[in-house]
């Protein structure tokens, strides 16, 4: 990894301690929120009194974007950092749709799942050993990873329901200047369930919370996160040929995509 993108400093300004302590402060918050409001106090309330498993669902995941906004909000004005979509409403109209983007940071999911009241994830299996948000993966519906043999019945529910799916299809963090590199399977999902692809490209400037990157590094400026929604592939264009050569072929076109920046319609 770049060491240009890891602060090495031997004294932080007053500018960066603030921005530090402020920093530990809402990731204490974000966790202890996730593990007491939402799993714990909210979810517990959901499973007593809405016993049906798809209103529950629909009601989970709203009520974490909602929580996602709120929490973006509040890190915002203690001067953490600040963000800006371009295209947002181009969501709005996104049904039975993924939704891909790349992966520069660690809060990458919660900027996007903020702006999507409906938003199924497609996340590691691992997380669920995470006290912190195992409960609101399992209540909200999310689709595990690492169960290969459940992933495309349970996309193809979603995507037939009108739902939205959010996959990072790089699988990890990238690092900054590195070139982008897809595994296949948000391809094979979307040929398989016949689902058009919604590219969101995110930028973050100067890189924070990045792969190898300690979360009390703080750069010298203050990082500022430009999501832009940019062109919808229609699947259709990919489905005239034989599935695997059409998943290599999409994936490159993705991968194309990611990595041009910012993308526009």
């Amino acid at each position: 990894m770049d060491s240009q993108y890891i602060n090495k400093q031997k004294s932080y300004t007053l500018n960066q301690w603030w921005r530090l302590f402020a920093t530990a402060l809402g990731f204490i918050i974000f966790g202890l929120y996730g593990l007491i409001v939402l799993s714990i106090i909210w979810f517990s309330l959901l499973r007593l009194f809405v016993w049906n498993k798809q209103k529950r669902t629909i009601i989970a995941q709203y009520s974490i974007s909602i929580s996602f906004k709120v929490f973006l909000w509040i890190i915002k004005y203690l001067g953490i950092f600040n963000y800006q979509f371009t295209g947002i409403e181009k969501l709005k109209h996104d049904e039975g749709c993924l939704i891909i983007a790349n992966h520069p940071s660690l809060l990458d999911v919660v900027l996007l799942v903020s702006v999507m009241r409906r938003c199924d994830c497609l996340v590691k299996g691992a997380l669920l050993n995470n006290i912190f948000i195992s409960r609101i993966i399992k209540t909200a519906g999310y689709i595990l990873n690492g169960e290969s043999s459940r992933i495309l019945p349970q996309c193809n529910k979603i995507l037939s329901n009108k739902g939205k799916i959010l996959i990072f299809p790089e699988g990890t963090r990238s690092i900054p200047n590195n070139p982008i590199t897809l595994q296949r399977g948000a391809a094979n999902i979307a040929l398989r369930c016949h689902a058009d692809i919604r590219i969101i490209h995110i930028h973050c400037n100067p890189p924070w919370l990045i792969k190898q990157q300690k979360w009390y590094d703080i750069p010298k400026r203050k990082a500022v996160f430009n999501i832009t929604v940019g062109e919808k592939i229609k699947i259709e264009d990919f489905l005239d040929q034989n599935t695997t050569i059409a998943a290599r072929k999409l994936t490159r076109h993705l991968a194309s995509l990611l990595t041009l920046e910012p993308l526009k319609e």
